[in-house]
């Protein structure tokens, strides 16, 4: 028979008509002369009532099904006694009364319950990926990341955007990640590797004239995972011509705006706010501020210049910074220990060598380090900078700025989960704009790019660029959400000589520059246009609009941790044949492999 319509379709436009459903049983219930049955597809559920009195055929399928059967049913759809609606379902006032019930297919006992509590570890949930993938929240997830793939074509076709294609195949160049390389067979001793990003091949494209490129792109990076990465990640990928940076952004605002309308049902207000990357590292401790809660870090170091506390004092001599930050009435919430054990050796993880502490009650400043600033300045410079109230917890770190900034940036992160402060239907957007060009890499003695070695100084600043790098500043701009970077972006460099500068101001010699980019430079001498772009984390934005935390809950087939395959197995041994074939030889140590 032929299905008519989908589980979680059945409303009351289909009243007293016969419809054909085709999907699992989600659920059986015996009630002797009659057998209920939710039936699920990816649309959602609907009750199925298998009355013996009405079709002893029905009735006898029914009373043989088991979860996760594959059934065909035709039935005519009625009305629930009012006592058994179920509210919680769409479909909830309406059941199928069975005429006809085929199993199509049988299933074995799973190796776990299908629902979104399941407690069941993530290395039995990806290797039964597809059981995993039939869960409610799943199907949720994978179909919310589709609505907003739908919503970014729809918009940028509307907008006058190409869809062009970039290569898998490529070659290994320097982009900050190790690549997944590729041997050729062809070409004995050679490699390919997989794209960190389409990021020359867009830029080659604007150099082609086709002014408006986009790609949704997978993108591949061999790198260490963590909860907002894989080694295998879906980009939304963006490259235009002849616009400035604010241009760009005003287009990449209406976008989210669209997508977000489009797939959430969310307004949201434009223009989205910008802020300067000195502010959000000052304010926030980080590039990614998340300002749905307010808690600013705030600067104390010319106030504890003088103080007798000697780690302020001494900190401020050497050239480090003092700066804190005030837990709004969270005095009571943690005690001496929670602080001098659990807070302290969170913010070590980030450098951070101690973690002093006050409380504000009735009397004043309390704890181990008021004493220093009893009734001096800096007891009232305290007060009144950290709008110091009864029942507050002010929190200090000691360091060099990069080390204060860390450690309090993550500590207030880490309160605004812990204190309820965040409200987690809120979804704010932030530009982080005015990115430093460079960074000094103290392990490799050298400069690296902020973004990559493509970003465009600013105007006023390119002369700096091999005199003093550490002053230059980019057209860069990343988009913040909630706390996490989902998107970078800049305008790029379109001058051979600037390019050039660039590489050497990385530190790459003209022979390595030429070897890794020449066909870039080259192209750069036959009318290359000014051009800028951005490029969007697809997972990473999904992940935050399903209020998940971990990007493999809106990917289909993930990796784990350790970027293996629990399903299939990958990466696995290929046969000798085949590693002869590319005239390669692997050599395990079977002590280490043991």
């Amino acid at each position: 028979m032929k299905r008519t319509t989908y589980c979680g379709f059945v409303n009351e436009e289909l009243l007293n008509e016969e419809i054909v459903l085709k999907g699992w049983i989600d659920n059986r219930r015996d009630l002797g002369g009659i057998i209920f049955l939710d039936l699920r597809d990816r649309e959602g559920i609907v009750q199925i009532m298998a009355d013996a009195d009405i079709s002893d055929q029905a009735w006898k399928v029914a009373d043989s099904l088991r979860s996760e059967y594959v059934v065909e049913v035709r039935g005519k759809v009625i009305k629930r006694d009012a006592e058994t609606v179920n509210p919680e379902l769409s479909t909830g006032e309406l059941e199928v009364e069975a005429v006809e019930i085929k199993i199509i297919n049988k299933s074995k006992a799973l190796p776990f319950v299908l629902n979104d509590s399941t407690t069941v570890s993530q290395e039995i949930r990806g290797h039964y990926r597809y059981l995993d993938l039939r869960q409610n929240k799943m199907q949720k997830n994978i179909l919310l990341r589709h609505r907003v793939t739908q919503a970014i074509r729809q918009y940028l076709d509307q907008d006058g955007f190409i869809d062009i294609e970039t290569p898998y195949l490529t070659k290994s160049t320097p982009e900050g990640a190790r690549d997944y390389v590729v041997p050729s067979r062809v070409h004995e001793g050679s490699f390919y590797a997989l794209p960190q990003s389409p990021q020359l091949f867009k830029q080659l494209l604007m150099s082609a004239g086709f002014d408006r490129y986009y790609q949704i792109v997978r993108c591949f990076r061999d790198e260490d995972l963590r909860g907002d990465r894989q080694p295998e990640f879906t980009q939304l990928d963006i490259e235009t011509t002849f616009m400035d940076d604010e241009e760009i952004q005003e287009i990449i605002e209406e976008l989210i705006a669209y997508v977000m309308k489009e797939s959430m049902g969310v307004e949201i207000e434009l223009p989205i706010q910008r802020m300067a990357y000195d502010d959000a590292i000052n304010i926030y401790g980080t590039d990614k501020p998340d300002l749905r809660f307010d808690m600013p870090l705030v600067d104390l170091t010319e106030d504890m210049a003088e103080t007798d506390f000697k780690v302020f004092s001494g900190t401020v001599e050497r050239g480090g910074i003092v700066k804190a930050i005030n837990a709004k009435g969270a005095a009571d919430a943690y005690t001496r220990k929670d602080i001098d054990e659990g807070l302290l050796d969170f913010v070590k993880i980030y450098g951070a060598k101690g973690l002093a502490w006050i409380k504000v009650d009735e009397s004043g400043l309390t704890g181990p380090i008021a004493k220093f600033f009893k009734d001096k300045p800096e007891e009232k410079a305290i007060v009144e900078k950290m709008e110091a109230e009864a029942g507050d917890l002010i929190l200090f770190v000691a360091d060099e700025a990069e080390v204060v900034h860390d450690a309090l940036g993550h500590l207030r992160n880490r309160f605004g989960k812990e204190l309820g402060l965040i409200d987690n239907s809120v979804f704010k957007f932030v530009w982080v704009v005015d990115w430093p060009l460079l960074e000094y890499d103290e392990d490799e003695k050298r400069y690296v790019a902020a973004h990559h070695p493509f970003t465009m100084p600013k105007e006023e600043d390119v002369d700096k660029l091999v005199s003093a790098p550490e002053e230059v500043y980019a057209d860069a701009y990343d988009i913040v959400l909630n706390g996490y970077e989902i998107g970078g972006g800049s305008l790029r460099i379109y001058q051979r000589e600037l390019q050039e500068n660039m590489f050497k101001a990385l530190g790459f010699s003209v022979e390595e520059y030429e070897e890794q980019f020449g066909f870039l430079l080259e192209a750069m001498d036959y009318g290359f246009p000014p051009h800028g772009g951005i490029a969007f984390g697809l997972d990473r934005l999904v992940m935050i609009l399903a209020g998940e935390e971990n990007i493999r809950e809106v990917i289909a087939f993930p990796k784990n941790s350790s970027a293996m395959d629990p399903m299939t197995k990958a990466p696995s041994p290929v046969s000798d044949r085949q590693l002869e074939e590319l005239s390669l030889y692997v050599d395990i140590d079977e002590e280490e492999q043991d």
